[in-house]
């Protein structure tokens, strides 16, 4: 009997589940008694009042249902922004990517580009890494790298953006990521006695991530790798260059 409740438990949520996706309103058919600036007001306000459900349902609606209305573009720009406050990174990222595309011009585009940046980063971690600051160097970077390029694209294209200086700062913060990522990979060829490998992943940090922390220690490990592979000349070139530098560090 007991086994009979559960499965019919079970069965009752699953056709709980079948009818609300059933009776899910799409974009198209929702608010039809209202006009078109019924729709954008109202979710105006509901973006006003933090209802960011609400305000997607109707901008949603807006943008299927009049396309090419005087307030769809506006509406456009307000989905990036309810998307990320929902905290649905990618749909953020895809609508800023959207409203960049159809509307180049628009003079908030720069704000498109900021939060499509953060968008993407925020998509490399989970709540975990947002509670605790997980190390990101040691994860896969792709959301990372093009976080870095939006950001890089908005500092490089609005110089008078009010979004360029915290752009600005997450660039150098970003930057630092990747140039630690690099070091972790050069450290991991040389723990495993990969040398040539070791050497190579350390120079990349040294070569394009110039003023970056990581770039000390990259040095250091391209000198013991150049040590075990016996290639004294590109030693003493390194340790020149971690002297002039870093007068004060000994590479044993």
């Amino acid at each position: 009997m007991k086994k009979i409740l559960q499965c019919f438990s079970v069965l009752s949520l699953v056709v709980g589940l079948l009818s609300a996706c059933t009776t899910a309103i799409a974009p198209s058919d929702a608010y039809r008694d209202e006009t078109a600036h019924q729709i954008y007001q109202k979710g105006k306000t509901a973006l006003q009042d933090k209802n960011f459900s609400e305000a997607i349902k109707r901008f949603e609606a807006l943008d299927v249902q009049y396309p090419f209305g005087v307030e769809t573009e506006q509406a456009q720009y307000y989905l990036i922004y309810a998307y990320y406050m929902k905290e649905d990174y990618v749909l953020s990222a895809s609508a800023a990517e959207r409203f960049i595309r159809l509307h180049p011009a628009n003079p908030h585009v720069d704000y498109a580009y900021y939060l499509r940046a953060l968008s993407e980063y925020y998509q490399n971690m989970g709540i975990l890494e947002r509670m605790f600051s997980a190390d990101l160097a040691t994860r896969d970077l792709t959301q990372i790298e093009k976080s870095y390029r939006d950001f890089s694209l908005l500092v490089a294209r609005f110089p008078n953006s009010a979004y360029r200086p915290a752009a600005h700062q997450y660039m150098i913060y970003l930057r630092n990521i990747l140039a630690n990522h690099e070091l972790e990979v050069a450290q991991f060829y040389y723990r495993h006695k990969a040398y040539v490998a070791a050497a190579n992943r350390a120079s990349n940090v040294v070569a394009y991530y110039e003023g970056a922390p990581a770039v000390k220690p990259a040095l250091i490990l391209m000198a013991k790798a150049y040590r075990q592979l016996r290639m004294d000349k590109l030693l003493q070139d390194t340790l020149r260059v971690i002297n002039d530098n870093y007068p004060d560090e000994v590479v044993s």
